[in-house]
């Protein structure tokens, strides 16, 4: 039986070795490229494919500016343009001609009217248009002091405000015994579960509705299966260390509420970019909506985040700031959705908060069934009964978003 000693460290002809297939697959893409076999198989008289897709609309005092990138694998020309079936002049500020990606402001100076709804129409060189309906025209917002206080308000109302209030519940749930702290923990699972249905139904429409070139609804998943990678990573790390940390409040239910809170967290981001995001468009009326809905939707949020630590004895800080970790991100999600929106980063997000998500359900559920079959421990009435509650919670304040 022979030992194997200590890797050695790699030679310069190793990494060479490791670099010379991915040089010379440079150089085959760049023979792809460069000979265009899809052009000469295609032929020079068929026409290119164009897919011109018009992200956004915004109106101001001198016009209107509507936002566009190409998601065809042809250059596309924006020859005319057209506003309630009149042609109006325009400027391109990225020119008329678009590759693939690429990506241009259009303003026209249309003189909208408040509260009508209007057509755009963008006419490309080969005569195929693409429409953008502005249902009912309101001056775009512009960003300034006051504009970021009334976000950061309304994240405080929808995020901290709420999530602390259910904090509230601390005492009570800290006076349960077995089986009432076993019922609150499926109630958070019901809870969470709701989240985990809605914010993954949220990712794959918003998903749905991107640039067929950015593969939405593979980013998707890729980010929910790296944000459950992470959390797991992150979990273990700390579960491992908590001796170390324990002044953090790292005990395994301090660990778990942590985990909670941050899943919770990277949802509520989701909710920030969607009320900001309205209140960007001109929605206003569903901007108003969002707010009370998800402000009484997020109040039972502060209970799933001290559901684990229930028989604990955390601090007042350690409270304060699992509730920050809960919060605060729709306070940033707001500013974001209000300011620079991006479907594909509200894509991201939400697949963050799917996978972290689906990670803290695994792990309450593991800490639920203490190594029995996870299947027969909640098969008991119990905890049905407290999956249910939770999961109707949340349904009944979620139909109040619409």
């Amino acid at each position: 039986m022979t030992l194997e000693g200590p890797s050695r460290p790699l030679t310069a002809r190793l990494w060479l070795a490791a670099l010379v297939p991915l040089l010379l697959l440079g150089a085959l893409v760049s023979l792809i490229v460069f000979t265009a076999p899809g052009d000469t198989l295609r032929g020079s008289n068929t026409p290119p494919v164009e897919r011109l897709e018009i992200t956004r609309a915004e109106l101001r005092p001198d016009g209107i500016v509507i936002h566009a990138i190409n998601d065809g694998p042809d250059p596309v020309t924006i020859a005319q343009v057209t506003v309630d079936d009149a042609y109006w002049a325009f400027t391109s500020e990225k020119g008329d001609v678009l590759r693939h990606l690429g990506r241009t402001s259009i303003l026209i100076p249309y003189p909208w009217v408040e509260g009508e709804a209007h057509l755009v129409k963008l006419v490309t060189s080969t005569g195929t248009t693409f429409e953008h309906e502005i249902p009912v025209a309101v001056m775009t917002p512009r960003p300034d002091g006051r504009y970021l206080l009334t976000f950061t308000l309304i994240g405080l109302y929808v995020g901290v405000i709420p999530v602390a209030l259910g904090l509230l519940w601390f005492p009570l749930a800290a006076r349960l015994g077995r089986t009432g702290l076993d019922v609150l923990l499926a109630v958070t699972v019901g809870l969470l579960l709701f989240l985990l249905v809605d914010t993954a139904f949220e990712g794959i429409e918003s998903a749905s509705s991107l640039p067929s070139s950015y593969q939405g609804v593979a980013l998707f998943f890729a980010t929910a299966a790296g944000a459950w990678l992470l959390l797991d990573l992150v979990g273990g790390w700390l579960r491992g260390r908590r001796a170390r940390v324990k002044a953090a409040g790292a005990t395994a239910g301090g660990v778990l509420a942590l985990l909670v809170a941050v899943g919770i967290g990277l949802h509520n981001f989701g909710e920030g970019l969607a009320i900001g995001a309205a209140f960007a468009l001109g929605e206003a009326a569903l901007g108003t909506l969002l707010i009370i809905g998800f402000t009484l939707h997020n109040t039972t949020e502060g209970l799933a985040i001290i559901a684990p630590i229930a028989r604990e004895r955390p601090s007042l800080w350690t409270l304060a700031q699992l509730g920050l970790i809960g919060g605060l991100p729709t306070i940033a999600g707001a500013w974001m959705g209000g300011l620079v929106y991006s479907p594909v980063i509200a894509v991201v997000f939400l697949g963050l908060g799917t996978g972290a998500i689906a990670q803290v359900v695994h792990l309450i559920a593991k800490q639920m069934a203490d190594g029995q079959p996870i299947g027969e421990r909640f098969a008991t009435a119990p905890i049905m009964a407290g999956l249910l509650a939770g999961f109707m919670v949340m349904y009944a304040t979620g139909m109040l978003v619409g």
